[in-house]
């Protein structure tokens, strides 16, 4: 009977689907919990969709594509991107269930032929670095989030797949997630692209609250039909209200061109004021990283600060490097003065989350059981 009503439905799922009841929440997901505790993020089927059609369409995604299926289904990435994207276009994915293993995942690109990757730059490395020559010469599209592509990304995979355009976006887990990304008929690496046709958003200055009118950073507030309507539980509303519209503050600092190009500067959480001047713990990482963490597959070192009223900057590195020359590659970096490692903590190693981003709170806690 079972098979039968089954047999029905799918010659008259028409029929069917329109007598449906729909919940009204498609999924509850996590953020990542990088900074602080994870908030449970409901998100409508209305969300979801309003995301993928924007991603699809700038995109442009093709009938012969084929995605590679990596990032896991707790990442709001990997959900919309990675399974409810390819379920509402019809594009044929593999999939396999362990994202950091880099050579069965070139194996899997070189055997399918895929065309479209959507990863994290940590992933990306791993498959590039343990791929055979021409294993992954069939990719023509790469979507990476979470974090920045560092330049020598771009330089291996132009080598290793020459057709392929590597797209940088941004998003969060709220917005079901995609944001902004860079378009594939031109790209600008180190940048997060534009915003979603769909959405709107306005920088407001961190400190005064006004918009934010030049290039200079500003505090990103977004809205649009894929922003949640608010956590679960009692988390603090992450909704304020400017020039009389409700907006999803993300906490994060972003630059924007005059065309509308957004560039990355970080969370708010993760600047610290010294000297009355924002200091930007993650452009700090970026400088050393560049310098020193080249060979490096995940990240040899982090920046924190001691949560007292007179805040100093440590570095927690598992590399044999002295203070000195870290503060050396900073001012060669172009950081002022105040940029300056007041001290180098040795670790066994980085924490990392499950996605691959950098696990800051437990980094903050091995800096305070130091």
């Amino acid at each position: 009977m079972a098979k039968g009503a089954a047999f029905l439905k799918s010659r008259f799922f028409r029929l069917f689907l329109g007598r449906a009841k729909i919940a009204g929440t498609a999924a509850i997901l996590f953020t990542s919990g990088s900074e602080s505790h994870p908030k449970s993020v409901p998100l409508s089927h209305e969300n979801f969709l309003a995301n993928g059609r924007d991603v699809s369409r700038i995109l442009a995604l093709k009938s012969n594509d084929r995605l590679l299926g990596i990032l896991p289904v707790f990442h709001s990435l990997g959900l919309a991107g990675t399974v409810i994207l390819p379920l509402c276009t019809g594009l044929r994915t593999v999939y396999w269930p362990n994202p950091t293993e880099g050579r069965q995942l070139a194996r899997l690109i070189a055997s399918h032929r895929v065309t479209t990757l959507i990863t994290t730059p940590t992933f990306l490395q791993n498959i590039l670095h343990q791929a055979d020559n021409g294993e992954t010469a069939s990719l023509r599209l790469v979507f990476s989030g979470a974090e920045k592509c560092p330049q020598p990304l771009f330089d291996r995979l132009a080598d290793q797949a020459p057709e392929a355009v590597l797209c940088e976006g941004y998003g969060v887990t709220e917005c079901s997630p995609v944001i902004s990304v860079n378009r594939p008929e031109a790209p600008v690496p180190g940048t997060i692209g534009y915003i979603l046709p769909s959405m709107e958003a306005v920088l407001l200055h961190p400190e005064t609250g006004e918009v934010v009118r030049d290039a200079g950073p500003g505090r990103l507030l977004v809205r649009g039909p894929n922003v949640f309507a608010g956590y679960l539980g009692d988390a603090p509303s992450p909704f304020v209200t400017h020039d009389n519209k409700k907006w999803y503050d993300t906490g994060d600092l972003v630059t924007m061109r005059a065309d509308g190009l957004l560039t990355f500067s970080g969370r708010l959480k993760r600047f610290v004021k010294l000297g009355g001047e924002m200091i930007s713990l993650p452009a700090i990482e970026e400088i050393l990283l560049a310098e020193f963490g080249a060979d490096y597959q995940d990240p040899p070192l982090a920046v924190a600060t001691t949560g007292d009223d007179h805040p100093e900057l440590v570095l927690l590195t598992v590399l044999d490097i002295d203070r000195q020359r870290i503060n050396q590659a900073l001012r060669r970096g172009g950081l002022s003065p105040l940029h300056n490692i007041r001290r180098v903590q040795r670790v066994a190693e980085i924490p990392l989350l499950g996605t691959g981003k950098t696990d800051y709170r437990s980094v903050q806690r091995m800096l305070a059981n130091d």
